[in-house]
């Protein structure tokens, strides 16, 4: 059947920034798909609620609250992943974040500050999990990175560190081709999750609104709907690849 070349069941991953947002419905809907998912982020009683949705669709969750800016705590999800599960499939690099700033406002600490937060956590966690990912049954192994449309715009230093996502994503996808892992990234446009609508204005909205083609809002189920493509086998002949998801901003840029 078509459908199940988009399930998971019977595999694992790791979600970074699973406490909400889209992380956590990153993880729910892959436990809907049928994988087993270790969760981390800063707050423990949100991964907990989570992981309540996780076992509610008859999956397994791990919890692992952790500051993931301490780079040998984002490196120990991969071995946290397989020994509560005894493997690891799939890693979705979604932790990140910065103020996105004009050129002129952006100092030298902005930049490095901008590329350990989007570059240094989800290369510490897929430096760790390559190894598990080699050892993937039926070379299952799949990483997607959140990246971001701003990429593609003029937001330094939280732009120019998204943009080295996508260039990371290229190097490893060409890199672990031949040993079956696929490595694609996702450049959401602006996603109206509960904590951007409490930023947000409605003039902010109304300007954001105006730099995508689609008349709607963005919502965390377009990203998740990408990224249960790009981990699943329906996507085994795609690797390397950026995926925007956001509502057409590609063609007003």
């Amino acid at each position: 059947m078509i459908l199940d070349r988009f399930r998971v069941t019977g595999r694992v991953a790791v979600v970074t920034g699973a406490g909400r947002g889209i992380g956590a419905a990153t993880a729910i809907a892959l436990a809907q798909a049928g994988a087993d998912v270790l969760i981390s982020a800063r707050t423990e009683d949100q991964l907990a609620k989570v992981a309540r949705e996780i076992e509610a669709a008859g999956r397994r969750a791990a919890v692992v609250p952790a500051d993931l800016t301490d780079l040998d705590a984002a490196a120990g999800l991969a071995d946290a992943a397989v020994d509560a599960f005894g493997r690891l499939d799939i890693v979705v690099n979604n932790v990140g974040g910065a103020m996105p700033r004009p050129f002129l406002a952006t100092k030298a600490r902005h930049l490095a500050d901008a590329f350990a937060f989007n570059v240094g956590i989800a290369h510490s966690l897929t430096h760790a999990a390559v190894p598990h990912l080699l050892a993937s049954p039926d070379q299952a192994g799949a990483v997607v990175n959140i990246s971001s449309s701003a990429a593609y715009a003029n937001r330094a230093a939280y732009g120019v560190s998204k943009l080295a996502v996508r260039g990371v994503t290229a190097q490893l996808a060409r890199e672990f081709a031949a040993d079956g892992i696929r490595v694609n990234a996702i450049a959401p446009g602006l996603i109206f999750t509960d904590t951007i609508r409490a930023e947000l204005g409605r003039d902010e909205v109304t300007r954001v609104m105006g730099q995508q083609i689609l008349p709607r809002e963005g919502e965390e189920r377009d990203i998740v709907d990408a990224l249960l493509f790009l981990v699943s086998s329906a996507a085994s002949f795609v690797t390397g690849e950026t995926l925007r998801v956001s509502g057409g901003f590609a063609l007003s840029v």
